[in-house]
């Protein structure tokens, strides 16, 4: 171990972020035995431990931290999502059937209704008298909630909404306590009165009376056993002109009088519409963390196993080689936990984001779309990250890694779901190019033509650089028969923020310069944005890259122990490294790298990952899980024991005169 160490503490206590206690306090909860998961229960006693579990969170007010004080809250909703996602840890079907009663269902009251609503319904949701389910996705129509089939319609004689489903595709679908638990649900469906389209409202509805059986004109299936998350009782629900009296539409953005006139205080249906969606975004921020939190866990796993699994006599005769001293290893794994890390950073300010916009600090419709674009991307990534992790997590502990007592499977199984709730990330993805859009065609809008003249002087400049290959010819030039200068090129943090951004904004110029083609022909328009969908969605991955890079240069600028700041240096350059390197081919095809510099690139990042390899231990330990929280064998210590053993076996055998001869060593005497 390099004598240079990292001060594991304070870095430790940076990672927790904003609302440290608060995690401190939920991550204390998450190790304790009878709020974990079982692996030895079957899907029907999985589902009534976890329901269990949520009143015992219930009885120590773990819940209440979003609500108002008038229910025994705090107004703090940072801090809320920070203590639901260490729940991760525990188990997943926790954190999310949690996240389904008072994230969801309960946040729908709260966000969506007023106070009439909160003072009816939001105490039996807080203590869990009433479980809930969030009845917003149909069958038909997944991400596209603006579509769904579902109808509430207004009888002004009664003055009750008629709830209805009109079809099959348009039965409500993977809703959390739907499949036996719930008794009540917020359910998303058009507002119909006197003949007109309001678009989706939200209206609470009662499914289920005191013996557990559906009410009247309530019909509903068992989603049955899934790919993971069997702790919670997921299923379907139907109406059947159920009838809900009009106080029971959640009316803060859009209202029905007795009479059956409509109005909002947002006029837009559109932006009405996005508004409704927006307050419910604290499902795309607890996945973010709660992602991460995954990802942290198989790597302090693995890499634990890492630094003490032997394999082959590489180096020594007598002495085994540590796995995580191959470079391929360092390769497989650190890479990931830079890109963990920078997730870490990135998902600490939007936490800060998100509850800035929700106290109200920062609320303004402005601050309210950052928000949703900033959680459409970092959402996006860190749930791909999660899977990616824990696959290559599980491979490189081998046949141990297959074990379920080592956890990768079940944690995998459990998250591969978060890839598509809360929204599909493709979809979300092309949300965040759209704000990408939006914002390219804002700035041009600003300029005056002198302005303008200016840019596109100065972007026909870059292009002719780029396409003519000068821009390459001067770095090979510079580069020549020196890979020094490369490698200063590589790790100077202007460089790499440039080369990232440049991605961004090319491909976004690149799409609404083909979009511009189509001119306001609407059919003409969709044909040009669905062939330059796959290149928007590329744009919008690699703004979250580079918002996480930002992020992730943000905290090491916060570090005052110098050891730490550069090891953290070195694991931020390998995140923004890896980046550019996966995406060599977009570089050199638009003229941002030249062939000899991009060659240089993986030999450094191969250098870095060696200046890191005896920090890694460190920099996982940081991440302050225990053994309660990890309960991987193989990250116990017991594979460092084994190999102590096997060791000393092999060195008293030499130094007595038992040990056999090798074959190999009697041919080379007869040579």
């Amino acid at each position: 171990m390099n004598h240079n160490r990292i001060d594991v503490a304070a870095l430790s206590e940076q990672l927790l972020g904003p609302w440290s206690d608060i995690r401190k306090h939920s991550r204390a909860r998450a190790a304790r035995p009878e709020l974990q998961r079982d692996p030895a229960l079957g899907m029907d006693e999985h589902r009534e431990r976890v329901l269990g579990q949520l009143r015992t969170l219930t009885e120590e007010g773990a819940v209440q931290l979003a609500f108002p004080k008038a229910f025994g809250g705090s107004d703090n909703h940072g801090g809320s999502i920070a203590a639901f996602e260490e729940l991760v840890a525990a188990d997943p079907s926790l954190q999310i059937k949690a996240g389904v009663q008072w994230g969801l269902f309960g946040g729908a009251v709260l966000h969506l209704g007023t106070e009439e609503h909160h003072k009816k319904w939001l105490p039996g949701i807080l203590d869990f008298s009433v479980p809930g389910a969030f009845a917003m996705t149909e069958i038909g129509h997944g991400s596209d909630v603006a579509s769904v089939a579902t109808t509430a319609t207004y009888d002004e004689n009664t003055e009750e909404f008629i709830i209805h489903t009109p079809f099959k595709a348009a039965w409500k679908e993977f809703l959390g306590n739907a499949a036996l638990h719930g008794t009540a649900a917020t359910v998303f469906a058009q507002l119909i009165t006197k003949g007109v389209n309001h678009g989706v409202h939200c209206f609470y509805v009662p499914i289920r009376d005191a013996e557990g059986n559906f009410l009247e004109g309530i019909g509903g299936e068992d989603d049955g056993l899934k790919g993971g998350l069997n702790g919670i009782d997921n299923g379907r629900l139907h109406f059947s002109n159920v009838r809900v009296p009009r106080t029971n539409l959640l009316n803060r953005y859009g209202d029905v009088a007795a009479d059956g006139s409509y109005s909002s205080p947002i006029a837009s249906p559109g932006r009405r519409f996005f508004t409704m969606l927006g307050t419910l975004v604290q499902g795309r921020v607890s996945l973010d963390g709660a992602s991460t939190s995954a990802s942290k866990i198989a790597l302090q796993i693995a890499i634990t196993y890492a630094n003490q699994r032997r394999q082959f006599t590489s180096t020594s005769d007598t002495e085994e080689t540590t796995i995580l001293d191959y470079q391929r290893h360092q390769r497989r794994l650190l890479p990931k936990l830079a890109r963990t890390y920078a997730a870490s950073f990135a998902h600490d300010e939007l936490l800060t984001k998100f509850d800035a916009v929700f106290s109200g600090a920062e609320d303004t419709d402005e601050d309210r779309q950052d928000l949703e674009t900033l959680a459409a991307a970092l959402k996006s990534l860190s749930t791909w990250d999660a899977l990616d992790t824990l696959q290559e997590a599980r491979e490189a502990c081998g046949g141990s890694g297959y074990m379920a007592k080592n956890r990768f499977n079940q944690l995998r199984d459990d998250l591969d779901i978060y890839v598509t709730f809360e929204g599909d990330n493709n979809v979300l993805l092309q949300l965040v190019g759209k704000r990408l859009l939006t914002d390219y065609a804002a700035e041009f809008r600003k300029l005056d033509t002198g302005a303008m003249a200016r840019y596109v002087a100065k972007q026909v400049g870059t292009t002719a650089l780029d396409r003519t290959g000068l821009r390459t010819v001067a770095q090979t030039f510079a580069d020549v028969n020196d890979e020094r200068k490369s490698a200063n090129f590589f790790k100077d943090p202007e460089n790499q923020k440039e080369l990232l951004a440049e991605r961004v904004d090319a491909m976004v110029a690149e799409v609404a310069g083909n979009l511009r083609s189509a001119g306001k022909d609407p059919v003409k328009t969709a044909k040009k944005f669905n062939e330059n969908q796959d290149l928007l969605i590329q744009a919008a991955r690699a703004h979250g890259e580079l918002l996480r890079w930002e992020a992730f240069t943000r905290a090491v600028e916060k570090v005052s122990d110098e050891n730490t700041r550069e090891v953290l240096t070195w694991l931020r350059d390998v995140f923004a490294l890896t980046v550019i390197e996966a995406d060599l081919g977009w570089y050199q095809a638009n003229g941002r790298l030249s062939m000899q510099r991009a060659r240089t690139l993986p030999e450094y990042i191969n250098r870095l990952l060696a200046r890191l390899r005896p920090h890694a231990q460190d920099l996982v330990d940081a991440f302050g899980y225990t053994q309660e929280h990890l309960r991987a064998e193989i990250a116990t210590g017991i594979e460092g024991e084994r190999q102590d053993e096997a060791m000393e076996y092999y060195r008293k055998l030499r130094a007595s005169d038992q040990a056999p001869v090798s074959e190999k060593s009697l041919q080379k005497s007869k040579v």
